[in-house]
Parts: structure tokens; sequence; C-alpha cells
């Protein structure tokens, strides 16, 4: 990039990446919940989950439509080759994701089939999450691409790797999801939300330590940037604290006076794993071929964009962190939030 035409990938980057985390976070732990809400002990506790987050679920994902907005503005060739790349697990995604919100509706209108809605809801959160770690360990494996355009199949992004962090992504939703019950409700079902939160923080570890040892092995760049001098010195904080934050994470789910601790250990090892899966890629936004400015869009559609993007971002977090303000606090039966 010449010194005299202004740089946004920069900044590009790091809305997309802002757009991406936050979703993860949000809808994430209700999707954790909605996968945790098929285990609930009895009725009057599937009642207290969906109250956890009835009034925050939907506005959780406009994260998902601020990302695919940025990479598709901003990155043009880079969603050009990762949506048929990964066409049926965002297909799987979007199905579950509108699925589950009927079934959230439904539930309270359609009384005589609440228990089939029930369900419904649970195996959408569960779809939904699944496709979601599908695409994460196709993304991470990365492509087959002739020139600018995508070569493999329709079928390729699912691979035993993929298929792993799939099923990684259920227990680190499900940890985000315990945490969110943990700190909103209280008695015996935040018992049983801290026993779920053990079992899931089991299955976060386990996925991490293996998920840390496969990528490596299947790319040689990323086994020398984590491995060789000096990133083996500049990256070993990363793993440090992960051990750090999930010990942190257990001893707070043994602690009864501790309500917002494990789902905050719940977001710190998700930021670790954002990080460094980052760390792994960084700079290429299709994996092993094509790096953020080479897949970035002109510079006047850049700007032309981020004009309206600075005004919509401070006001897409206004409005999220004041809902997360009025619903504070503990759900009760009787009272809802107090």
């Amino acid at each position: 990039m010449s010194a005299l035409v202004p740089d946004f990938v920069p900044l590009w980057t790091l809305i997309l990446a802002l757009g991406i985390f936050l979703y993860v976070l949000l809808d994430g732990f209700d999707l954790g919940v909605g996968v945790l809400y098929g285990f609930a002990p009895d009725a009057h506790s599937r009642g207290l989950i969906m109250s956890c987050i009835a009034p925050i679920w939907d506005g959780n994902e406009t994260w998902l439509v601020l990302g695919a907005l940025a990479l598709l503005a901003a990155f043009p060739l880079a969603f050009a080759i990762l949506l048929p790349a990964v066409y049926f697990p965002v297909l799987a995604m979007l199905l579950a994701l509108a699925f589950r919100g009927v079934a959230f509706e439904f539930r309270y209108k359609d009384a005589a089939h609440r228990t089939f809605w029930d369900h419904a809801f649970c195996c959408g959160s569960a779809v939904a999450t699944f496709s979601q770690g599908i695409v994460v360990g196709a993304y991470i494996q990365g492509f087959k691409v002739e020139g600018r355009h995508f070569a493999g199949g329709s079928l390729d992004c699912f691979t035993p790797f993929s298929v792993f962090t799939g099923a990684a992504l259920l227990f680190g939703y499900g940890l985000l999801g315990a945490g969110w019950l943990v700190l909103k409700t209280e008695g015996p079902l935040q018992q049983w939300a801290r026993r779920k939160a053990r079992w899931c923080l089991l299955g976060v570890l386990a996925a991490i330590g293996i998920v840390s040892a496969w990528t490596p092995l299947m790319d040689r760049g990323i086994a020398h940037r984590w491995f060789a001098w000096p990133g083996i010195a500049l990256f070993c904080p990363v793993p440090a604290l992960t051990v750090l934050i999930a010990l942190a994470a257990w001893r707070s789910l043994a602690r009864a006076s501790s309500h917002a601790a494990p789902f905050l250990a719940a977001i710190g090892l998700f930021g670790l794993s954002y990080t460094g899966i980052a760390i792994s890629l960084w700079p290429m936004i299709v994996p092993h071929r094509f790096t953020l400015w080479q897949a970035a869009s002109s510079v006047s559609t850049q700007l032309f964009l981020l004009a309206g993007t600075l005004f919509l971002l401070p006001v897409i977090l206004l409005y999220t962190g004041w809902s997360y303000w009025v619903f504070r606090g503990k759900v009760r039966a009787e009272v809802g939030y107090h």
C-alpha cells in the first residue's frame, strides 16, 4: 500500500474481528442455553431458563449480520471463496436458527404441543452450534482454490477435523450457556447449571488440547509460528493464560458465592482460543492463499462503507449494552427480573 493512499484494511479487520467475536460470545451463550435446555430437570426449570434469554436472544444475532456484511463489503474475494466452500453448514445453521426462533415463540403460543417445541428449540440450538463448528474447522484447514475461485466440492468442508470442532463447539457454547445460567439464576437451578458447566469445561479443555496439537500437524507454517524462535517466547502466554483461567473457572464453579466468575472465565477461554486462531493464520483471510490486503475491496469502496459503519456500530453497541443493563439481575418465576 502506497504511503499516499490510506490503508483501511486494519480498521476493517478490527470491525470484522469484533463482529465475529461478539456474535460468538452473545449468540454463543444463548445457543448454549438452548443446548442445555434439553437437559433441564423439569418444566419449572425450563420456564426459568427461557426467561433468562427471552429479552435478549434475538438481538444477539445482529452481530452475525454485521460480520457477514463486513466480510462481503470489505473483503469480497474472501466472501466469494468462503461462502461456496462452507455452503451446506451455513445453510444448516441459518435454517436451524430460523427453526429455533419459531420454536421459541410457538412454545408460548401452542401450549398443547409445548413438548414438541421444547425439543425443537434444543435441536435447533444444537444444529446451529454444530454447523458453526464445522465452518470454523473447515476454515482452519483451508480450501482448494484455483486462481480467485473455490475449486473444491460442496462436501469438502466435512472432514474429521471439522466434525471434531463442531462437537467441540457444543461444549464451548454449553460452557458459555451454563455460565450465563449461573449468573442469572439461583437455588437448585443454579446448582444444576454449575454441574453442567463442570462437564462442559472438561470438554472444552480436552478440545483445546487436541486442536492445539492437531492444527500444527496440518500445516508446517503454523507449527513454525508457534514453536520456532521467537514465536515460542512471544506466544507462550496464550496457553499459560488458558491454564490459569481454566483453574479459576473450576474453582469459581465450586464456590456458591461466585456468580459472575464462571461466565467471565468462559469468555476468557473463548477470547484466548480466538487469539490462538488469529496467531496461527495471520495475515491470511483465505487460509494459506490470500492475505487480508489481497482480498480487500478498493480503497474508495472501503471508505464509502466505513462512513455508515462507524455511525452504525456505536448504535448497535449502545443498544446491546442498554438491553443487558435493563434486564440485569436474577430471574425468578414470580417476578421476572429484579
